[in-house]
């Protein structure tokens, strides 16, 4: 009984240190795109193909509250004042980026070559549109080379959208962003952050079966599948309960949808639309 007394003593100790090491920051989470929106009241830029990063003016954190072990000198050029951007390379280099900030001991040349690219200011009082024009001139201020502002800018419809959403994912790029321009930053998911991303598709050739758990006991957890380049792959979402009882047979050919690739080619997010028909 006494050693259990010991026990929860250095639990409830140890319990404020233990919960904020896993407190996720107040982070503003897209929603998708509908066509629907009024554009008037949007700012649209380009998606970066990062990782999410809070900076609290002290460490920074991923989205899910994890500290990123930057390197000092990397972290000393950033305000003291809370960003929310992302760390970014360039287009197709997600992989890099997600290697390099999950070092416990930051290797500080290939730290160099990461941008912060800023696109909010969490907990300036203010609507997005003065939260971007103090932000704007915060990173014209600094001297800091690896701040960057996230260009925002007006958009006149969505065929306008559809335009430039072509334009940018021709580039490499993910998608673009629209942020609300009259409303107050807020955390959790919300209508005043919209992602647009293509839906692109492809096909594939069914190679095996994996089973599926839980729920699906005894019917498709996921299609393996092989592209036209030989890449093998897994593809678990898009079916209908008939469909993972009665999956596409080894062989099949199937089409999929897909948001972007991998550095090493692999589709992301990749979604089951159909058994292609020859007839």
């Amino acid at each position: 009984m006494y050693y259990l007394s010991i026990l929860l003593l250095i639990t409830v100790c140890l319990w404020p240190v233990i919960s904020y090491a896993h407190t996720s920051p107040p982070l503003a989470l897209s929603k998708f795109y509908q066509a629907t929106e009024d554009l008037t009241h949007y700012w649209v830029s380009e998606k970066y193909d990062g990782v999410r990063a809070y900076w609290d003016g002290n460490k920074l954190l991923t989205r899910s509250g994890k500290i990123i072990h930057a390197p000092t000198e990397w972290l000393s050029q950033l305000p003291d004042i809370a960003l929310d951007g992302e760390l970014w390379i360039a287009h197709q280099q997600f992989d890099h980026v997600s290697g390099l900030i999950r070092q416990k001991h930051p290797d500080s040349s290939a730290w160099q070559a990461i941008q912060f690219m800023v696109f909010d200011l969490p907990k300036y009082p203010g609507t997005f549109s003065e939260r971007y024009h103090q932000l704007e001139a915060l990173v014209a201020a600094s001297q800091a080379p690896n701040l960057r502002l996230v260009k925002q800018t007006s958009i006149s419809s969505h065929q306008a959208l559809d335009a430039l959403l072509s334009e940018v994912t021709r580039k490499g790029a993910e998608g673009l962003m629209l942020r609300r321009i009259d409303t107050l930053y807020a955390s959790g998911r919300t209508n005043d952050l919209l992602k647009v991303k293509p839906y692109m598709d492809d096909e594939a050739v069914v190679i095996d079966h994996q089973q599926g758990q839980g729920k699906y006991t005894n019917q498709l957890g996921a299609l393996i599948v092989m592209d036209k380049n030989g890449r093998e792959f897994k593809i678990g979402t898009g079916f209908s309960d008939d469909q993972r009882a009665n999956p596409p047979e080894v062989g099949d050919t199937i089409s999929y949808q897909y948001h972007g690739r991998t550095s090493t080619g692999l589709p992301r997010f990749a979604s089951f639309l159909r058994v292609r028909s020859d007839e």
